[in-house]
């Protein structure tokens, strides 16, 4: 009787499967819980939705406490949180994944960076000349994987994995652009002493993870401290979370038997925290953000520059952007294509990139809410068109384009 060796290529495809599911069975929470927002903040329980976000929460111990309204506690508290997560899928992907080939990684890494730089562009061009406006500008360049994916599990099996691939490829490039982008634009007065103990800390990860040390308790022993002392440094807490992936260990130690058993730490905790994060984490603060009052706006205020960059910036910017550079990495046979994918295809997933939903919320809190300035809402609301035309069009352009024969890129007509 012959026995069958397992295959490596199912041995990768499979976690990323695993993924894609629950990824897409979270963008469909996260599209119900921006429905419940939205109706709550347009009716009678308006007030009550403002003073429950507005809560205060206090945590002290002796002298030393963080005393946050209860949103801030979500956005920067529960989205380090996320900022773990995606830190560890990055780390995973470029080490042994699907970006750890340059060959591999260099399509989805140009399709983000154009991605990123024409809505970023767009959105300067709109607001050119207002300093405050100008702070938004990173607003249009996010992508939300989860609700991305969430449109694409429609489409049903008709999608090749290879699709997917590339559309999560090019969502955990965009993330890492977030994460630069959050550090070096978004950051406030620096405090010189919490920086040192944030280093220190980071010290002492480096030594856990040089160690061979899989207990989790270990590295949240320190993880939770250089939380703590990134928020008071003027850098954006949820910076602390992928900080604190980068040292998880993902092999195996040889040293010392991990916990669980043949599997690496990394593994473990990514799959643990997924459904936490994809049915917690960011439902809750998409409710928290997405509540966006339409009372006494007119269509006029949609023609604001600030709503009109993040909208043109989502939805023409992206599908521009992704397309132009895909091609041209492709032209210049610097990427190979995705298998079997065509161009329709990677048109309608530089589309549904378009929604930028969770990361563009996030940034718009860091751009205008946390640093005093309001544009009424306007910003939020850019935000829900843009991401919303963005997934229609997207779903409809892959309806049709996996429904019939398509071209494959890079062959000559």
């Amino acid at each position: 009787m012959q026995t069958s060796s397992p295959n490596p290529v199912n041995k990768v495809l499979k976690p990323l499967q695993e993924f894609l599911r629950l990824e897409a069975a979270g963008g469909l929470i996260l599209m119900m819980t921006t429905v419940l927002a939205l109706v709550i903040a347009n009716s009678p329980l308006a007030v009550h939705y403002k003073a429950f976000l507005d809560l205060p929460f206090e945590i002290r111990i002796g002298a030393f406490g963080l005393a946050k309204p209860l949103l801030l506690w979500i956005n920067d508290g529960l989205m380090a949180v996320f900022f773990f997560l995606v830190g560890m899928e990055l780390k995973r992907e470029v080490v042994e994944g699907h970006l750890s080939s340059p060959r591999q990684a260099s399509l989805p890494a140009f399709a983000a960076f154009g991605g990123m730089l024409v809505p970023a562009a767009l959105y300067v061009v709109f607001n050119r000349g207002d300093s405050i406006a100008l702070k938004g500008w990173a607003i249009p360049t996010a992508t939300d994987i989860a609700f991305a994916l969430g449109v694409l599990s429609l489409l049903g099996k008709r999608v090749p994995t290879a699709l997917k691939a590339f559309l999560l490829s090019v969502a955990i490039f965009d993330d890492l652009g977030a994460i630069l982008v959050i550090a070096l634009f978004y950051t406030a007065n620096l405090s010189v002493l919490s920086l040192a103990i944030a280093g220190v800390l980071v010290l002492g990860l480096a030594c856990l993870n040089r160690f061979g040390v899989t207990r989790p308790a270990a590295y949240f022993l320190l993880g939770i401290p250089l939380w703590v002392a990134v928020l008071k440094s003027g850098v954006h807490a949820t910076l602390a979370g992928v900080v604190l992936a980068m040292f998880i260990p993902l092999k195996v130690s040889e040293k010392i038997p991990p916990e669980p058993p043949s599997k690496s730490l990394l593994r473990h905790l990514e799959h643990t925290l997924h459904p936490w994060v994809a049915f917690g984490v960011l439902p809750i603060f998409a409710f928290a953000n997405a509540g966006v009052s339409i009372g006494g706006l007119s269509l006029g205020d949609m023609l604001h520059p600030v709503p009109l960059g993040i909208v043109t910036g989502l939805f023409l910017g992206k599908q521009i952007g992704i397309l132009a550079l895909s091609w041209l990495a492709v032209r210049l046979g610097v990427a190979s294509a995705p298998e079997g994918v065509g161009w329709w295809q990677i048109y309608g997933t530089a589309l549904l990139c378009g929604i930028g939903f969770t990361m563009s919320l996030f940034i718009t809190s860091l751009a205008f809410e946390q640093g005093g300035a309001s544009f009424l809402g306007l910003e939020r609301l850019g935000i829900l068109i843009g991401s919303l035309v963005s997934g229609l069009l997207g779903y409809v352009v892959l309806k049709l384009s996996l429904g019939g024969k398509d071209r494959q890129p890079g062959v000559e007509s």
